[in-house]
C-alpha cells in the first residue's frame, strides 16, 4: 500500500463481569443480554463497531445465582479489561447485605477491583454491586448512586463517598455507578452508547428499554425516613405544609429537635438539607396532581407551595428532566 493509506481499526471493548455467590439474577442477565443484543445487531445492521467482548469472571470456581442457579466463571487471569461491570448481588435488605459484605469473596473481589483500577479500566457497577465497588475504597471521593432505598445505609457504610441516589446512572472519573434493579440495563446500555450512540438507540428500541435519567419518581420515601423518628417526624409535618412558606424554625420544632440536629440528621438519612426535600416533597406532589387532575400548571404550583407555574415547569425540567406534557402524556383533553 502506498504511504498515505488510511487503516482504520475497531477495536473491541473487553468487558469482565465480575459475579460474585448469590448474583442478582434479573442484574447479571439484563448485563448478559444487553450486550449480546447489541452485538447481534452489530452483525445484522452493518455498524462499523466491533463486536463487545464478555467475560464472566469470578474470584470462586463454583458460583450461584441467589436463586440457586449455577454461573460458569473464568478466572480473573492476568489482564486488565477495558471495562468492568459489577452486577447486584442478591441482598436486599440491610442486616442480610451487611453479612454478606463481611465474606471472604467480598474482600477477594475488592483485592481484584484495585488491581483493575490501576491498571486503567473503567470500572462500573450497578445497585447493590456498588456496595461491593465502595467496599473497595475505589469510590472514595467519588460521585456515584446506589440502589434508592439503601442509600441510609450506604452513606453510614462509606461517608467519604459523595452519594447522589437520586440519578440513575453518574459518572465520576473513570467509575460509572447506577441505581436500583433495572438499572442494570441502563448501565450496560450507557457502556455501550460509550462507543456507538447509534447502537445504544437501537439496542434500547429492541430491547424496549426506555430511558430514565432519575430514580427519584420510583424511590419510596417512607422507607428511609421511617429509620430515624426526627427525620419522619419532620417529613410528617413537611407533607403538611407543602404549600406555605418554609421555616426551618417551625420545621425544627416539629420535629423536636434543633436546627443543628434536624439537618445533621437528614443529612444523614437522605442526603439532603430540610428545605431541599422540602422541595422533593412539592415536586412529588405536583407530578401526582399533573398525572391525576386537570388543574393548570399555575393552579399545581400554588397548591405545592410556588407563587407561579414558570417556576414549577423549570424545577421538573432541572431535577426530573421531564416537562409537564410529558408528565401529563400529551392529552389534548388536559389543560396546561
Amino acid at each position: 500500500m502506498g504511504k498515505n493509506a488510511i487503516f482504520s481499526i475497531v477495536i473491541a471493548m473487553r468487558i469482565n463481569v465480575l459475579v460474585l455467590d448469590g448474583v442478582f439474577d434479573l442484574g447479571l442477565s439484563a448485563v448478559l443480554d444487553a450486550f449480546q443484543t447489541a452485538n447481534e445487531l452489530i452483525a445484522m445492521s452493518g455498524l462499523g463497531v466491533s463486536p463487545f467482548e464478555l467475560r464472566i469472571v469470578g474470584v470462586r470456581k463454583a458460583i450461584k445465582t441467589s436463586q440457586g442457579l449455577s454461573v460458569p466463571v473464568h478466572a480473573i487471569g492476568t489482564k486488565t479489561p477495558d471495562c468492568v461491570v459489577v452486577p447486584a448481588i442478591g441482598f436486599k435488605m440491610p442486616g442480610p447485605l451487611e453479612t454478606a459484605l463481611a465474606r471472604p469473596d467480598i474482600r477477594d473481589a475488592a483485592s481484584v477491583l484495585q488491581k483493575w483500577a490501576r491498571g486503567g479500566a473503567t470500572m462500573t457497577a450497578a445497585c447493590i454491586g456498588t456496595f461491593v465497588m465502595a467496599e473497595s475504597g475505589l469510590l472514595d471521593q467519588q460521585h456515584a448512586t446506589t440502589t434508592w432505598w439503601l442509600a441510609p445505609l450506604f452513606r453510614k457504610r462509606y461517608p467519604n463517598v459523595l452519594l447522589d441516589e437520586s440519578n440513575m446512572i453518574v459518572k465520576s472519573g473513570r467509575f460509572v455507578t447506577a441505581g436500583a434493579a433495572l438499572s442494570h440495563m441502563d448501565l450496560a446500555l450507557w457502556l455501550v452508547r460509550s462507543v456507538s450512540p447509534q447502537l445504544a438507540s437501537l439496542t434500547a428500541k429492541y430491547l424496549i428499554a426506555d430511558s430514565r435519567l432519575s430514580q427519584s419518581l420510583y424511590a419510596l420515601t417512607d422507607h428511609m425516613v421511617h429509620s430515624d423518628p426526627i427525620v419522619q417526624r419532620f417529613e410528617g409535618w413537611a407533607r403538611a405544609k407543602l404549600a406555605r412558606p418554609f421555616s426551618l424554625d417551625d420545621a425544627a420544632k416539629a420535629a423536636g429537635a434543633s436546627k443543628r440536629t434536624l439537618a445533621r440528621r437528614m443529612q444523614s438519612v437522605l442526603g439532603k438539607s430540610p428545605l431541599s426535600y422540602v422541595q422533593s416533597l412539592r415536586l412529588e406532589r405536583a407530578v401526582h396532581l399533573l398525572k391525576t387532575c386537570s388543574a393548570s400548571v399555575d393552579e399545581v404550583a400554588v397548591r405545592v407551595g410556588y407563587a407561579e407555574g414558570a417556576t414549577l415547569r423549570t424545577l421538573l425540567r432541572r431535577q426530573l428532566n421531564l416537562g409537564v406534557r410529558e408528565i401529563r402524556g400529551n392529552s389534548d383533553r388536559r389543560r396546561f
